[in-house]
């Protein structure tokens, strides 16, 4: 095409112009840039839900069905009804307490899941995430514990050691007695890489109930569903649908904050970012406008010669459309790359600074993740493009207003 032939021929041009050269590289990079921002953040965004959902909701239970008081004793038969539902993946009962874990001098509060070692392992990835493969030796009735490696830093314990766990006892009118001692054997280290690891506790079902002293009674029976992002809905329209009475809670109730909070916080970014690329984006009018000043004889002779206002004003669009590209291919390149290796980047940066960043006691993992997704990449071009475009409008339209009889004659 014509006009983007003479685009080309303005940009070469603008190099005898080195104020004007500054000007549209300046533009350019800040396109980059911008674009580069976008695509890290949304990359860490993406990053962050994957690890919400493969490492956090892998390992705790989409749903719980739980006794309204006390302990849920048909749980057999409850697990079974549950079960007949399609939209319930797998199920397994459990009891769960809160304790505190001593190790001489160190105390911790922590949550005691009892678990059936058999079940769990179909119903979670938990297995996946204990050390050296001690799961496989992880057995009822042998004083054992697993706990997150958060946990056993802080107690200073390792694989191996004992630890005393303290259980709250109550009398019948409610008030605390004396707690009941257990001396256990650390079995295994889970390594979740986050706040998971520092305050969970793993021991067999049979134990559990034993030391609660409950029978053959459970807490409750957790469940996993075949749409996460629809549990909450799934889980209560199967707690009205059954005959027993029971409380219902879906995993949205603890830890939807965090998907939550990693949506808001990706919409944020990306309003916020596609601010920062319109200014870098309209910077280029200013661009244009000097050129159109810069190129007022070329114009004129242009129309002179017979040039419509439509070629010259699809001449300085494609102008500010080659600018834009340029950055926005930039960006987009930068962006990636940094994106694929950001992960060892941050580490290095901790490493530099000489402290962690995320800090696994506060957040759910204690490092930075990335995913990059193609779809916000091809959204994140396409908005600069579109951005772009809209900017060199203006110019475009000014440079068709230029008389060539007045510049030609020197008015």
């Amino acid at each position: 095409m014509l006009s983007v032939f003479l685009a080309r021929k303005l940009r070469q041009g603008r190099k005898n112009s080195g104020m004007l050269s500054l000007i549209s590289i300046i533009s350019t990079l800040s396109i980059a840039i911008g674009i580069a921002a976008l695509i890290i953040g949304l990359s860490a965004m993406n990053g962050f839900e994957r690890e919400l959902k493969n490492r956090v909701l892998s390992v705790i239970p989409h749903g719980e069905f739980s006794a309204l008081n006390g302990n849920l004793t048909n749980w057999r038969h409850v697990q079974e009804t549950i079960q007949h539902y399609p939209q319930i993946v797998s199920s397994a009962p459990f009891v769960s307490f809160t304790g505190l874990l001593e190790n001489g001098n160190k105390l911790k509060a922590i949550q005691i899941q009892g678990v059936d070692i058999e079940q769990e392992a179909k119903t979670s990835v938990l297995p996946q995430y204990v050390l050296d493969g001690k799961w496989q030796s992880f057995k009822d009735n042998s004083k054992q514990i697993i706990i997150g490696i958060g946990l056993a830093n802080s107690l200073s314990v390792k694989e191996g050691d004992w630890v005393t766990l303290l259980i709250p006892v109550t009398d019948n009118t409610g008030q605390l007695k004396q707690p009941k001692r257990v001396r256990l054997h650390i079995a295994g280290i889970m390594d979740f890489s986050g706040n998971l690891g520092n305050s969970i506790g793993i021991i067999p079902l049979y134990d559990a109930q034993t030391y609660l002293q409950i029978g053959d009674n459970v807490t409750g029976i957790k469940v996993n569903v075949d749409n996460l992002y629809n549990a909450n809905y799934i889980i209560h329209s199967i707690a009205m649908d059954l005959n027993v009475p029971l409380k219902a809670a879906s995993w949205e109730q603890n830890y939807g904050y965090m998907y939550h909070d990693i949506q808001m916080i990706r919409q944020i970014m990306y309003l916020a970012m596609v601010v920062v690329i319109g200014v870098a984006c309209f910077s280029i009018v200013s661009t244009l406008v000097i050129v159109v000043k810069d190129k007022q004889r070329d114009i004129a002779i242009l129309k002179t010669l017979g040039a419509t206002n439509q070629l010259i004003s699809k001449t300085f669009i494609f102008y500010g459309i080659i600018s834009g590209l340029i950055g926005s291919l930039i960006g987009v390149l930068l962006g990636i790359v940094i994106s694929s290796q950001l992960s060892n980047i941050i580490k290095v940066i901790e490493s530099i600074i000489g402290r962690q960043l995320l800090n696994s006691h506060i957040y759910f993992i204690d490092f930075l993740p990335s995913e990059i997704h193609i779809t916000d990449v091809v959204i994140v071009f396409i908005t600069s493009m579109i951005l772009t475009f809209i900017a060199s409008y203006y110019p475009a339209h000014r440079a068709c207003k230029v008389d060539p009889v007045k510049i030609l004659n020197g008015y």
